[in-house]
C-alpha cells in the first residue's frame, strides 16, 4: 500500500525547519494534525503561511511518534 505525506513548516530560531503541520493519506485514512512550538515563548504567527507558532493540537517532541505510527504498514512512502 502507498501513502502520502504532506507538512507545512515554519523557520526555527537558527534557521532550521520546524514541521507545524503533517497530513497522511492513503485511500482509507485521510489524517491531519498540527503542533505547537517546540520553544517557549510569546505568541505570534507567520504572515507567509498564516499558521500562529501555538495552535497545535500535539506536543512537538511527539512528532516521531505520531510519524511513525500514522505510517506504520505502509509499503511506499511519498512525500
Amino acid at each position: 500500500m502507498e501513502v502520502v505525506i504532506d507538512f507545512e513548516f515554519l523557520k526555527g530560531r537558527q534557521g532550521e525547519i520546524v514541521v507545524k503541520e503533517i497530513s497522511v493519506a492513503a485511500n482509507n485514512m485521510n489524517y491531519s494534525l498540527r503542533f505547537k512550538s517546540p520553544y517557549t515563548m510569546t505568541s505570534h504567527g507567520s504572515d507567509e503561511n498564516r499558521f500562529n507558532w501555538e495552535d497545535g493540537h500535539k506536543a512537538y517532541h511527539d512528532l516521531y511518534t505520531v510519524v511513525s505510527e500514522a505510517v506504520a504498514g505502509f509499503a511506499h512512502l511519498y512525500c
